[in-house]
């Protein structure tokens, strides 16, 4: 197992950006593909991004592509998502998740962190 924590959730205004980052531990980093996820108050968590193991594939939620961005640098066993042009929308808790694929991350992750808030303000 991977242990995973995220950081970098605050509060923003409308229009702003904010980099999310998810640093993990334990088995070797550049075996899993990396995503997040978000879960909104009174809804259920859904998919934000992924990447696979080797950063050549990325895939987005249809609400999130052209503002967010997730990118990873295995050699600081780190992934980011960069989020732009915010939405009183994306408020939520945001959730950095690995597994072995980016298929597999993007559907049932194995591996979760315990969240960061992001609140977008209008």
């Amino acid at each position: 197992q991977v242990q995973l924590v995220e950081s970098g959730g605050r509060l923003v205004q409308a229009g702003g950006s904010l980099r999310l980052s998810c640093a993990a531990s334990g088995r070797t980093f550049s075996s899993y593909a990396m995503g997040w996820f978000r879960q909104a108050p009174g809804k259920e968590r859904e998919f934000v991004a992924a990447i696979s193991r080797g950063a050549l594939s990325t895939t987005y939620a249809d609400s999130v592509k052209g503002r967010f961005t997730i990118s990873r640098d295995n050699a600081k066993n780190t992934a980011h998502l960069q989020m732009n042009s915010l939405k009183p929308e994306d408020t939520a808790v945001y959730y950095c998740a690995a597994g072995s694929t980016i298929l597999i991350v993007s559907t049932t992750p194995s591996s979760w962190g315990q969240g960061t808030q992001v609140t977008v303000s209008s």
